[in-house]
């Protein structure tokens, strides 16, 4: 058997998702998701101080080899390092990304990729211009349950997809859980709940409605409604509704037929308010000859249902619901599929990855911005533009 193909990585940033992320890394080689992807941890750097830095290694017990770094920068320019995952607020996405591009690091960037479409399409040309891979890190793309499910689609089994619904609420006390100062609902840091949590919504509509087609046939929405809820103390959207009508249908794009979905986030009111999903399901995906259902939450779902179209006719002999069950390792979150997607396309020479390629990044970045525009979120300039300011 072949050597397998490692893959150096430099964490940037010291917080909850850098720290998931990394032991996800580190149980990779456990669960051998890829036993052809090796991955190390060489570079850790926080902004703010050495000892957030010192604290993160320890904690997840990294090797002595890996490099403490108090400073962005100079991570970036660690030559042991092939690969930076950005797991910096949103609004530092652009910057951040942008710094590891010019000094000459392949980046997996914690979602969303930027704040809008435009600093997207930047950063986009910035990664071909220097032959340096790039991918938003929506790692619930890359578990097995959501490539079963987009097997299922493309091979018609519920018939053509028409309309689908997707939930990803959490159903918190707001101003006790959050506050104004924290990320999730500080407009500084491009908080709120629809570049948080929505941006799962849109992934599973975007997989079903526009991924599930052949490339030649993929289409963004033609039609966009949105309603927001604005804080009332920090002017993030603190719940998003948004009705897409997409101009084909999958896996087929039936001339005559449209498609149509709903995306839903809100901080108040929870998918699954027991724990339990006796609510129902998160994620609804429903087609001429039945339908699909996932359990929450929608960014890692652990079992679906297809549930076959009965036409009652005399003697049909069909099993009308299927269960299927993916577990996740109870110690692990799941991220380490997209770690090991990035180690796969570093291997062989790809900049992009096929499963999340830059066009649909950027396409629902461009949904983002135009239910942020109807709902009267705007952000401060300063992390709108696309000027890059070096380090």
């Amino acid at each position: 058997m072949d050597s397998p193909f490692i893959l150096r990585w430099g964490i940037m940033g010291t917080g909850n998702i850098a720290k998931t992320f990394t032991k996800d890394l580190l149980l990779s080689q456990k669960w051998q998701s890829d036993r052809t992807i090796s991955h190390v941890v060489t570079a850790v750097a926080s902004s703010s101080s050495m000892e957030k830095t010192r604290h993160f290694v320890n904690e997840l017990r990294l090797s002595s080899a890996c490099t403490n770094y108090d400073s962005y920068k100079f991570m970036v320019a660690d030559p042991k390092v092939d690969v930076v995952y950005v797991a910096t607020p949103h609004s530092h996405h652009f910057q951040h990304v942008m710094l590891a591009l010019e000094s000459g690091k392949h980046v997996l960037c914690e979602k969303p990729l930027t704040v809008n479409a435009y600093q997207a399409r930047t950063l986009c040309e910035e990664a071909r211009k220097r032959n340096l891979f790039l991918m938003e890190a929506m790692w619930t793309r890359f578990l097995p349950i959501t490539s079963d499910v987009l097997e299922k689609i493309r091979r018609g089994q519920i018939g053509e997809v028409l309309r689908v619904v997707v939930d990803t609420s959490f159903g918190d006390d707001v101003e006790k859980t959050w506050g104004t100062q924290h990320r999730m609902l500080n407009r500084d840091l491009a908080g709120g709940a629809l570049l948080d949590l929505g941006i799962y919504s849109l992934t599973w509509i975007f997989l079903c409605l526009y991924h599930a087609l052949p490339e030649s046939l993929r289409q963004a929405p033609s039609g966009i409604a949105a309603q927001m809820t604005l804080n009332h103390l920090t002017g993030a959207d603190e719940a998003s509704s948004i009705l897409l009508t997409f101009p084909t249908s999958a896996p087929n794009d039936v001339p005559e037929w449209k498609s149509q979905a709903v995306a839903l986030t809100n901080l108040r009111v929870s998918t699954d308010p027991d724990g339990k999903n006796s609510a129902g399901p998160a994620i609804r995906i429903q087609g001429t000859k039945g339908e699909i259902q996932l359990d929450g939450p929608s960014f890692r779902p652990e079992r679906y249902r297809v549930i076959s179209r009965c036409d009652g006719a005399e003697g049909q002999d069909i099993e009308s619901v299927k269960v299927v069950d993916y577990p996740v390792p109870s110690e692990a979150k799941g991220m380490y599929w997209e770690a090991d997607e990035v180690g796969r396309c570093l291997r062989d020479g790809k900049i992009q990855s096929q499963s999340l390629p830059w066009e649909e990044i950027i396409a629902v970045l461009e949904v983002m911005d135009e239910a942020r525009r109807q709902g009267g979120l705007i952000y401060p300039e300063a992390i709108e533009n696309a000027s890059y300011s070096s380090y």
